[in-house]
């Protein structure tokens, strides 16, 4: 069972996503939270799977609740999801990179919020559909703290391929068919890829082969 928790300043928001995520075979909402503090304090008591957390809140937003549940270890295995109001948020490139799993904006399907949840669990990156790939580039374009010119240097030749496919946002199995590997083949390589770049996710994975110069803005279709 996937245990939820619903941070958002908005009941009639909160109430909507529970009806939605409750009624699932196979997840739960945990537990509900209506800023940042009550958020991060509800997170160290039940230890869910999944955040879903709204950007601006009150007391403490969701990019200072989020960096706080990164940052400690015990936490380590939540998984924290954006919501955003409009899909051009200036907030949502820093939110990866303080560690969470990925953005949704609030009007997204339902079929679509259901499976983010599920994505994330299984360690894959998520990007609501009305925010593309090309506005994370964008942002990482504009990054003011780029990686370190030799973090690339820890790499294979085909880890560092990887992580270029995994920047522009191919999945285990795509990448398996481009390569021509197996789909487990090409997990391991983003697995080890992951682990020596200390990267939490896969969504950092991401941001760090666009800040690396790996992957540049405008190579997306």
């Amino acid at each position: 069972m996937i245990r939820v928790l619903l941070a958002d300043d908005q009941s009639l928001v909160r109430a909507g996503f529970r009806a939605l995520l409750d009624a699932q075979p196979d997840i739960e909402v945990a537990g509900e939270a209506a800023d940042g503090e009550d958020a991060l304090g509800r997170v160290r008591e039940l230890r869910p799977d999944v955040v879903l957390m709204d950007i601006r809140m009150p007391r403490l937003d969701g990019l200072a609740a989020t960096r706080r549940i990164t940052g400690e270890p015990e936490l380590k295995d939540v998984k924290v999801v954006m919501l955003t109001t409009f899909e051009l948020d200036e907030y949502v490139f820093e939110a990866i990179r303080s560690g969470a799993s990925g953005f949704l904006v609030k009007d997204t399907e339902p079929e679509e919020l259901v499976r983010a949840v599920r994505a994330v669990v299984d360690g894959d990156a998520l990007l609501s559909p009305g925010v593309t790939r090309r506005l994370i580039a964008e942002f990482a374009a504009r990054s003011k703290e780029p990686a370190a010119a030799d973090a690339l240097s820890r790499l294979t030749e085909r880890e560092r391929e990887v992580m270029a496919l995994v920047g522009i946002g191919l999945s285990n199995a795509e990448i398996a068919r481009r390569l021509v590997v197996s789909p487990l083949t090409a997990k391991t390589h983003v697995s080890r890829t992951m682990v020596k770049l200390g990267a939490r996710d896969r969504a950092q994975l991401v941001v760090l082969a666009y800040e690396s110069g790996l992957v540049r803005p405008g190579w997306l279709g």
